[in-house]
């Protein structure tokens, strides 16, 4: 018994097609998944380097900002210092000019005081001798 012919050329034409396609569209389909894969990875791997650049720069930049400040703060604080000095001296000049001037004037005043009650008891002795004279009658 002689397998039937047909069977036979169904299973070379199988064969046949599969081979062909294969060749045809199974490995060039399977090519072009490995370099779309391969990009895909290529890609995946750039992104993540640049992602990593950026986080980098950001601390860098937040480094740099933090330090800025961080100056910022020493030399407002520096200024606010030498300010609050001047401010210091300032008031301390001003407070010896007035305490200078208020011992002057109280200098003074005891001076005027001093002389007024010089002249005053001058004036009063010599109005009491007046004034004793015209009582008892005598000349001045």
């Amino acid at each position: 018994m002689l397998p039937n012919l047909s069977v036979v050329f169904v299973v070379v034409a199988v064969v046949l097609l599969t081979a062909v396609l294969e060749r045809v569209l199974l490995r060039p389909l399977l090519r072009v998944m490995r370099e779309r894969e391969a990009a895909l990875r290529s890609a995946t791997d750039l992104a993540e380097a640049a992602a990593a650049r950026a986080r980098s720069a950001a601390a860098e930049f937040d480094a740099k900002v933090t330090a800025a400040r961080a100056e910022l703060y020493k030399q407002m604080d520096e200024r606010r210092k030498a300010a609050e000095g001047y401010r210091n001296e300032l008031v301390a000049d001003t407070r010896a000019e007035v305490d200078a001037q208020l011992a002057s004037a109280k200098a003074e005043l005891a001076a005027q005081a001093a002389r007024a009650r010089a002249t005053l008891e001058a004036e009063a002795d010599a109005l009491g001798g007046d004034i004793a004279a015209k009582v008892l009658g005598r000349p001045s």
